[in-house]
């Protein structure tokens, strides 16, 4: 079973298809290499658009950015694209072609909105979200969240303030700064065997660790093509013990690193499509990312694999007791609850319903962060926007997809195959909110 992903055939059978059906392909890579081309000319002006390229270097830009931002000429340029895939689409015979067509359409949706957003034209948080990412992100009232906080308040020991007593608890298990290359390298380890249990990876993919400082996210994955990353892992704030798995496999195995190499393994290298030689940050594409990187997680490391995992090596190895653990993995469940609380926070500051200093006492309250965590997400919002609801609501969408699709817990390996199906897909979050 494992086997099957990374030989998907390579190529399609040209001698059985008609001249039509030849060209309506012609003309969709065609499309497809202007889809590229524009998502790297913006990338010249928007340097947060283009999160990773590994296609042809005769795809981009020949000419240098200019001094202004070409707005207008870029907006033409999607408009043109867009109706030509819509027609290519509506007129397509061949299903795969269609989908092609389909999901570069989306994309390019992404595309107009991030246009408008660098040249400081803002919409509602909803509006902004469902543009870029394709969805729209359930609100939740303090209500849910309050919820929530009870059962941490009966959970966690000692009494009064809920995040003064979580943060206690879980100051025991702040990884040292000397332990912490030799703790998360473990824990993406254990992570790659995990997932090699169940993909066949390419033989030479591999990536570089790196510690950086003065970033608003806790890890990154800089994919760089021939199943190459570079992970970072900041150090700006206190590494606790759950962060070594969480943090690691989202970014690592079965994470980006993943399914970044599945994509080029598969759809651009296997089938020619060069669309997926782009990953343009800010479009849907990162709604399938960020959240089966999240369910990645609970995927390599379900149950009680987790805090188990944590006992038996990464405490060891941190020189940390492993007195109170177990509480501290039963209330990090709870607080997974609590994530959407980010979604809030960021819809209140883009509609401007809610404060900073509201924002702030809500990430704390009900986000249980530390001041220096609640800056840091602050910082981020203020970067990404309404890019939060790729993490907590597109984890839902995945799990809901793959456990609808028989991939429950009771059957981890048809689990696992329908992740790699997903991770091999140009899937669009519409069909995930179907499910």
């Amino acid at each position: 079973m494992k086997n099957w992903l990374l030989l998907i055939p390579a190529l399609f059978v040209l001698s059985c298809k008609s001249p039509a059906e030849k060209e309506e392909t012609r003309q969709l890579n065609k499309l497809a290499e202007d889809y590229v081309h524009l998502g790297l000319t913006i990338g010249q002006y928007d340097e947060a658009f283009v999160d990773a390229y590994y296609g042809p270097d005769s795809l981009k830009p020949k000419q240098a950015a200019g001094e202004d931002f070409p707005k207008d000429s870029l907006l033409a340029s999607v408009n043109e694209l867009t109706n030509a895939l819509g027609n290519l689409s509506h007129a397509s015979t061949i299903d795969s072609n269609k989908m092609r067509a389909n999901w570069m359409y989306d994309q390019l949706m992404a595309f107009s909105r991030r246009i408008r957003i660098a040249s400081g034209e803002y919409e509602s948080f909803d509006d902004e979200s469902k543009q870029l990412f394709g969805v729209v992100a359930p609100e939740y009232n303090e209500d849910y969240f309050k919820a929530y906080i009870d059962q941490l308040d009966s959970i966690l020991p000692g009494r009064g303030n809920v995040n003064d007593r979580f943060q206690k608890l879980a100051r025991h298990f702040v990884i040292p700064k000397d332990k912490l290359e030799t703790v998360m390298n473990a824990a993406i380890a254990e992570a790659r065997k995990r997932t090699k249990a169940h993909y066949q990876l390419p033989a030479n993919e591999s990536f570089t660790l790196e510690f950086v400082t003065d970033k608003p996210w806790t890890g990154y994955n800089w994919y760089k093509g021939n199943y190459k990353s570079v992970i970072q892992i900041n150090t700006d704030t206190k590494a606790y013990i759950e962060r070594a798995i969480d943090v690691g496999s989202h970014e690592s195995y079965p994470g980006h690193h993943v399914y970044n190499m599945m994509l080029e393994k598969n759809l651009y290298r296997g089938r020619g499509w060069v669309e997926l030689s782009l990953y343009p940050l800010f479009s849907p594409q990162s709604l399938i990312a960020e959240g089966s990187a999240n369910y990645g997680v609970e995927l390599a490391f379900p149950g009680n694999d987790k805090v188990n995992f944590a006992k038996a090596t990464l405490l060891p190895l941190a020189g940390l007791d492993t007195a109170g653990i177990d509480v501290y993995f039963k209330a990090l469940a709870i607080k997974a609850k609590l994530n959407y609380v980010r979604n809030e926070v960021a819809r209140g500051l883009i509609n401007d319903t809610m404060t900073r200093s509201k924002a702030l006492s809500w990430l704390r309250k009900y986000g249980l962060m530390s001041d220096e965590v609640a800056e840091k997400s602050l910082d981020f919002i203020r970067k990404n926007r309404s890019y939060v609801i790729n993490y907590n609501y597109g984890q839902d969408l995945v799990k809901n997809y793959v456990e609808q699709q028989g991939g429950t817990a009771k059957n981890p390996n048809k689990r696992w195959e329908i992740f790699g199906q997903l991770l091999s897909s140009e899937v669009s979050p519409a069909s995930l909110v179907k499910h």
